[in-house]
């Protein structure tokens, strides 16, 4: 008899118990697990919506049971079960079916508020209101970070993902007709010329920030490499600028535009006054170029000087070197900024409303005094929309200038 080989690596030993427990633990989704159950319990446990009779009344919270009845309630929270048994196994396929699901709550979302609508509301009480609960909100966080999560699992690309977030934007699109009781949308029937005239404002006063400040902010990179003194300088009074609240530089610029407005009447009559557009563009103006010149200085500063060397070999002069090499290769960390820059003033374009600008933070403000959370939402909602699409069409952007630079002949690997 011959004498049996021994198994490699022993089943004694760590590496082979390390390795065992690794197989076995690695088809469990833990990510996929934990949004499932909390959107689960989040769904069952906090509320769906409230009734008010009017917009002065605080509304009666329901959750998902006493909203809609226990049959249906056990209904909504089929695919959450799906989503929960599909984690502990999930292939490639069972991904797919994920997805599908996650598509799926996504989609019946506001048909669970038009059902409550229904149930709940007196049609002897036109002026009655729906408004939205915890649960809806916190439903539709946890399932768009599991969107993030199903997305990277599969390699989808943005395009695919947005191809198959069509058919739930063009639901929510037709849902919309049967939540008219919905106080949200009662805010916005009421005050539509007002919003998108707000969204406008909002929209130009961010655009031309941003684009006076990669102006300005590109001038002040060069000239601060090409003198150490200037950077130093340069530096300092930006990063003190950042420090200075909003509000506080908003009344910093009062007096000193106030006064320019009343010595020269052209700058009154193009719109310059102590409130207004003047000083919150300033601002934004202000708070925008630290994000642009560090990177835009950071871009131009880091790129490899043997590409530069090579450039110049060839018999590329200095202004053919930085246009067809140095702002190529910088060009993706230029755009981040902008990114960062952008994103940035879509926030603080908010606070401007506070002394005349206008934009969608005059909702904000009027929602603040009136106590009505519901104004407060159409004023933050669209901001917080903005400010999303600007960071993926941005970052999008980046990534292909990126992909884009790493092709480029003489590239570094």
């Amino acid at each position: 008899m011959g004498v049996p080989r021994p198994r490699w690596p022993p089943t004694s030993s760590p590496a082979w118990r390390s390795r065992r427990v690794l197989r076995r633990d690695a088809p469990i989704n833990r990510v996929m697990l934990s949004l499932a159950l909390v959107a689960l319990v989040t769904w069952l446990s906090l509320p769906l919506g409230s009734i008010a009779p009017n917009r002065i009344v605080p509304g009666t919270a329901h959750v998902i049971t006493s909203a809609i009845g226990w049959p249906l309630a056990l209904v909504s929270c089929l695919p959450l079960l799906g989503l929960l048994a599909l984690a502990w196994r999930p292939g490639r396929n069972g991904y797919r079916l994920a997805l599908g699901l996650t598509l799926l709550l996504l989609l019946t979302l506001p048909a669970w508020l038009a059902l409550m609508a229904a149930w709940h509301l007196d049609p002897e009480l036109p002026q009655a209101r729906l408004g939205i609960g915890a649960a809806w909100w916190l439903m539709l966080f946890w399932l768009s970070l599991l969107l993030i999560e199903l997305r990277t699992r599969l390699a989808l690309a943005g395009w695919r993902l947005a191809l198959l977030m069509l058919p739930v934007l063009g639901g929510w699109w037709l849902a919309a007709g049967w939540l008219e009781p919905l106080a949200l949308w009662q805010e916005l029937s009421g005050r539509r010329s007002a919003f998108v005239e707000a969204v406008v404002d909002h929209l130009l006063l961010v655009g031309g920030a941003v684009g006076a400040s990669l102006l300005l902010g590109t001038g002040i990179a060069l000239a601060m490499r090409q003198n150490p003194r200037v950077e130093r300088i340069g530096f300092a009074l930006l990063n003190f600028l950042q420090t200075i609240p909003s509000l506080a530089l908003f009344g910093l610029l009062l007096a000193p535009l106030a006064w320019l407005a009343s010595r020269f009447e052209w700058l009154a009559a193009f719109g310059v006054s102590g409130i207004g557009w003047a000083p919150a563009f300033l601002a934004l103006l202000g708070y925008s170029l630290l994000p642009m010149v560090r990177n835009t200085f950071v871009a131009l500063s880091e790129v490899d000087p043997g590409v530069l060397e090579a450039a110049r070999g060839m018999g590329m002069s200095r202004g053919q070197v930085f246009r067809q090499v140095r702002l190529p290769l910088a060009l993706p960390v230029v755009i981040e900024g902008v990114r960062i820059t952008t994103v940035q003033a879509i926030g603080l374009t908010a606070v401007a409303a506070l002394i005349g600008a206008g934009g969608l933070g005059t909702f904000i403000f009027q929602g603040l005094g009136q106590a009505a959370m519901d104004l407060v939402l159409l004023g933050a909602l669209p901001i917080l929309a903005i400010a999303l699409a600007a960071d993926a069409l941005l970052g999008a952007l980046t990534r292909r200038l990126d992909h884009r630079t790493d092709l480029a002949p003489g590239a570094t690997p």
